[in-house]
């Protein structure tokens, strides 16, 4: 992707709020001694090196798991899930 399609891009989300307004909301830690949605972007964008443009939050059976949507200097994407309860990379 070239460096003025990828700052169209950016620009794109960032006028769409696209993962941002949910995640300020998020920043509780689970009762259960969980991880909060904050941490969990924290350390996925950490671990991959890319920013987090869109999360989501699912419940898939009795487990909570975010799904978080990543966006690296090189415009590749890639979708990460991490359980809620544990931190745990899926």
């Amino acid at each position: 992707m070239t460096r003025p399609r990828l700052i169209l891009l950016l620009l794109t989300m960032l006028a769409f709020d696209v993962g941002t307004a949910e995640c300020a909301t998020q920043n509780i830690v689970l009762a259960g001694g969980g991880i909060s949605l904050n941490q969990a972007i924290s350390m996925v964008e950490k671990r991959f090196r890319a920013r987090v443009v869109r999360s989501d939050v699912r419940q898939e059976g009795d487990r909570k798991i975010y799904v978080l949507r990543l966006l690296d200097d090189a415009g590749n994407g890639q979708v990460v899930r991490v359980d809620a309860s544990s931190g745990a990379i899926l």
